[in-house]
């Protein structure tokens, strides 16, 4: 079968079945999750369905790089294995979008080639030791030669490391004085190439994600001069767009993750018999349950709303407040749904061999990498409020019914959200504040979602839950917390001296 240019349906449902024979017949996927990587010969298997065909243009032999098909095996391979699902993230936002966007047309068809025939994949090195979210102050440097650019620099933490076959590399042009440029340049290295093969000096023993390598990579290649990327204005500029667009397919990955922990948890639910009935008939557990299914609602929204919205025609740069909006209230959905999946289980749940366990463990990374939660929160209310005072509007209702993203979602929250800003925020008020206006953005994909359609009973459970906690999220802002840290605690505070 060409499952490249077959119908997307039958492509997907193709894919979904290979995973389910490979992960519960041939192999365990509990046993496989706990081992660092996947084996040569399973992976070769999923590879030979060729998934990242869906992130490859039409006119380069692939399937056309349709946000929603893309999304479809991200949330397909989630359902599986979350690890699994990144490995893809990482290759299509990371990678091939920003190859089909920015890459030098004269290299693209060998690169796309070896993905499609030859089971390659690439990664993004951005991080390193010392400059985390930091991005623009960033060491590696980039040097013009005769035939190329030099590289230099140490990267960590990069997804792939060691198993990449490409790498899109993120540095700082070296000037005449020895300074580094303030704008970024992004260069395309081939692992294949001795010129340009990167050393791993460590590989990290990441806590969750055991399928995929990470490490400290130290980088002093050659590259050749059409391997550098090609910005349509400013590199910065170029980054945020590859880096929005990623943050806007998060929900891709979330989808199938979410799904699954709402489907285990409503079968332990209906099947653990406690008393006379079983465990759905208490009130508790019908609560805990309503909220994964929240989550799954409004993950389906941001999905449908991101296709509409983060193909590699459209330029995001500017659209941090979405972008920031969708990867941190679903990495905290995810995050929420292994623990309750794990909550409902007992302490069955709690073994690493079980979905909700490792659930766990392979969510958290989803809420710090890629800008930790709390600094895109905190991102989302500073864009908010300068676009208040820019318009000398302080009172937050009246500024979300006449704001695009919120006019609609706001109405459900009005009575929490009467009330006039204060000039000046604390930073720790900022990230409450961002909680609660990213979660009105996500209502308003909901209703969105539901104007095509969607079941309404679901959407109304998802906005009341919601509704719940902003309330309590506003409780949070409007308390007074100037708490601050005891640094040199030790005197006067050991209990034993007091009893």
């Amino acid at each position: 079968m060409d499952l490249t240019h077959s119908e997307y349906s039958v492509f997907l449902k193709d894919f979904e079945e290979t995973l389910d024979h490979l992960f519960h017949e041939k192999e365990d996927i509990n046993k496989l999750s706990l081992e660092r990587g996947l084996p040569p010969a399973v992976m070769s298997e999923i590879m030979s369905k060729v998934p990242l065909s869906v992130a490859i243009p039409k006119q380069y032999g692939g399937r056309g790089s349709i946000v929603k098909e893309c999304l479809g095996v991200l949330s397909a391979a989630s359902y599986e294995s979350l690890s699994l699902s990144l490995t893809f993230g990482i290759n299509i936002a990371l990678f091939l979008e920003p190859v089909s966007k920015y890459a030098n047309e004269s290299i693209r068809q060998e690169i796309f080639d070896r993905f499609l025939k030859n089971q390659n994949m690439g990664g993004l090195m951005i991080t390193e030791p010392d400059y985390g979210s930091d991005a623009l102050n960033m060491k590696t440097l980039n040097k013009e030669v005769e035939n190329g650019y030099k590289i230099k620099g140490t990267k960590h933490w990069q997804g792939l490391t060691g198993l990449a076959n490409y790498w899109i590399i993120a540095s700082r042009k070296e000037l005449d004085n020895g300074e580094l440029a303030r704008d970024i340049d992004f260069f395309i290295s081939d692992e294949s190439v001795p010129k340009q093969k990167i050393i791993v000096e460590e590989l990290y023993d990441n806590a969750g994600l055991y399928m995929i390598p990470y490490g400290l990579n130290k980088l002093d290649i050659e590259v050749p001069k059409n391997h550098k990327l090609e910005p349509e204005t400013t590199g910065i500029k170029m980054m945020l767009d590859i880096l929005h667009r990623s943050r806007l397919q998060f929900p891709g990955m979330g989808m199938g993750f979410i799904k699954r922990m709402m489907d285990e948890a409503i079968s332990h639910c209906r099947n653990r018999i406690v008393g006379a009935g079983n465990l759905l008939a208490i009130d508790q557990v019908q609560y805990q349950l309503t909220r994964i299914q929240s989550a799954f609602t409004i993950c389906s929204a941001m999905c449908a709303h991101s296709s509409d919205m983060s193909g590699i025609e459209h330029n995001l740069a500017t659209e941090g407040l979405e972008a920031n909006s969708m990867k941190a209230v679903v990495t905290d959905l995810m995050q929420e749904s292994s623990q309750l999946l794990v909550q409902l289980s007992g302490a069955n749940g709690y073994r690493t061999t079980h979905i909700g366990g490792r659930g766990i463990m392979d969510s958290r990374p989803f809420q710090i990498f890629e800008g930790s939660n709390e600094m895109l929160y905190s991102q989302i209310a500073d864009m908010i409020t300068r676009a208040m005072k820019k318009q000398k509007q302080l009172h937050l209702f009246d500024f979300l019914k006449d704001f695009k993203l919120t006019s609609e979602a706001c109405l459900h929250f009005k009575k929490d959200l009467s009330f006039t800003l204060n000039s000046i925020i604390s930073q720790r008020k900022l990230v409450d504040l961002g909680k609660i206006l990213s979660r009105i953005v996500c209502i308003g994909y909901v209703l969105e979602l539901q104007a095509k359609g969607f079941r309404t009973d679901l959407v109304e459970n998802c906005i009341t839950s919601v509704k719940q906690e902003v309330s309590a999220l506003f409780s949070s802002f409007h308390f007074d917390s100037v708490t601050t840290v005891v640094e040199d605690y030790s005197e006067n505070s050991l209990w034993l001296k007091f009893v």
